[in-house]
């Protein structure tokens, strides 16, 4: 019976970084993984999602279509050579996680762990199955979508996001049950494949977490691409079509075509199989496992970190957190995830943010003022040919303190960085109207927005 000082049931980015970390401080480490190394994030989730999206955008050239008066390049774009890509980078990402784990010293189970105690792991998998000991656990083990009760996946044309790398062929229409962010991001990929697009969502409003001036945008963006909105309709059923492959029936009696139907409405915490009874730990209706600002549990020497806990489930906070669980379960002091953290959105176009909403801060009644750079005013965004981005600063009228950084169109998760920066270090709006950035860069949006922040501030000021 193997026995180790930490042992990470999972391989994602909480898992990875918990077990490196733990390797690092002198811990005998193993890692249990029931899916192929990264997990959700390298194999089905993020890097799929977002080498899925760079693919679309270059082979069905949407940034030259708007340049160049272009359609979508007839024959180009198929699913296999969409896919190509994405097969490929996970590829790298899975021998790159392989490679980092055995540079450590950490041994590696390929099979489902379970407990069969506070410290005692069952492992099954093809190749060794058996029982290992851990002086410390974490759980790691992500998420699985969610579906609502009243649809079934056949997992060929009713899929959830899991599938997406499976379709054989593109759809010629596209339903996608949920508005979330998983939701319009996969809906605009396919908008930009000239895919006709049905997005609903039982909701009035959508990403209700983004700032309204932005969301807005976007929204006029994705039906100018050919996203059709169904806000406030409830699908109830999903029937064999006349035309299509699918005909889906909403509440109200509304009735949509589509070949292939994508739910994405959210994930749950990964946890029905671990068996949590047998270590004392229980999960909530959504399998998420409760934990302290220490990532632990309820049981002192397990603790959980990465989407398995809920919110914010970010592959960037899911690292932080595993590596934080880590420390602190092996007696290093360590603080909590930093309050200030960039979100994005990879959608086409781009949404990051990292801050307050406009509505947050009305709500708190906070007094701000908002300085705006639009990407058609930046020599930048014309060479590119994004005409409708957006880089929005929200900074405190009496203490020109930068309260929130908001920006939609390219670049604009790499953009975020430079505000989360200045944010993070106390800088003042004034930072940036001082500073010079380098010509022509999307960059240059910042000192722009920053420009129209402060003179607003000034014509405030003489009122």
């Amino acid at each position: 019976m193997p026995s180790y000082d930490f042992i990470a049931l999972g391989s994602g980015p909480a898992g990875q970084r918990a077990a490196v970390q733990a390797a690092k401080l002198g811990a005998k480490v193993a890692v249990v993984s029931a899916m192929r190394l990264g997990g959700v994030c390298i194999n089905t989730g993020t890097i799929p999602s977002k080498t899925l999206r760079e693919a679309v955008i270059d082979l069905s050239q949407v940034r030259q279509r708007s340049l160049y008066n272009m359609g979508v390049p007839a024959g180009v774009v198929t699913s296999a050579n969409l896919l190509a890509r994405t097969r490929s980078v996970i590829q790298i990402e899975r021998e790159v996680i392989r490679s980092q784990l055995e540079r450590n010293g950490i041994d590696v189970f390929h099979g489902t762990g379970r407990f069969v105690g506070p410290h005692e792991i069952s492992v099954e998998g093809e190749e060794k199955s058996g029982i290992l000991t851990g002086r410390q656990i974490l759980i790691c083990t992500g998420t699985v979508p969610f579906v609502p009760p009243q649809l079934s996946i056949d997992h060929r044309s009713v899929l959830t996001s899991d599938d997406i790398l499976a379709l054989p062929e593109l759809p010629r229409r596209l339903l996608v049950a949920g508005a979330g962010i998983v939701g319009v991001e996969y809906a605009s990929m396919f908008a930009a494949l000239g895919i006709p697009v049905e997005l609903c969502d039982n909701r009035s409003t959508f990403l209700d977490m983004v700032d309204s001036e932005v969301r807005s945008l976007f929204q006029e963006q994705l039906e100018s691409a050919g996203v059709h909105f169904h806000l406030g309709e409830k699908i109830v059923r999903v029937e064999p079509g006349k035309k299509l492959g699918h005909e889906v029936i909403m509440e109200s009696g509304m009735q949509l075509a589509a070949d292939v139907v994508l739910v994405s409405a959210g994930r749950k915490g990964n946890s029905a199989h671990l068996q949590l009874e047998n270590a004392g730990l229980s999960a909530d209706d959504r399998g998420r496992v409760a934990v302290n600002d220490h990532f632990q549990t309820s049981v002192p020497h397990i603790y959980a970190a990465g989407d398995v806990i809920g919110p914010p489930q970010l592959a960037s906070t899911s690292a932080e957190q595993g590596r934080l669980a880590a420390c602190h379960a092996l007696g290093l002091p360590g603080e909590n995830v930093p309050a200030l953290f960039p979100f994005g959105i990879y959608a086409i176009p781009e949404i990051s943010w990292v801050g307050k909403t406009e509505e947050e801060l009305r709500a708190a009644d906070i007094p701000y003022e908002a300085g705006l750079a639009r990407y058609k005013e930046i020599a930048r965004g014309n060479i590119l040919g994004d005409l409708y981005g957006l880089l929005k600063i929200l900074v405190h009228r009496q203490t020109q303190e930068i309260l929130g950084v908001w920006i939609c169109g390219t670049q604009a998760s790499e953009l975020v960085h430079i505000g989360q920066a200045v944010m993070g270090l106390g800088g003042k709006l004034d930072y940036f109207v001082r500073t010079v950035f380098n010509y022509p860069t999307l960059a240059e949006c910042y000192k722009v927005a920053a420009l129209n922040g402060m003179n607003k501030l000034r014509l405030r000021a003489k009122t």
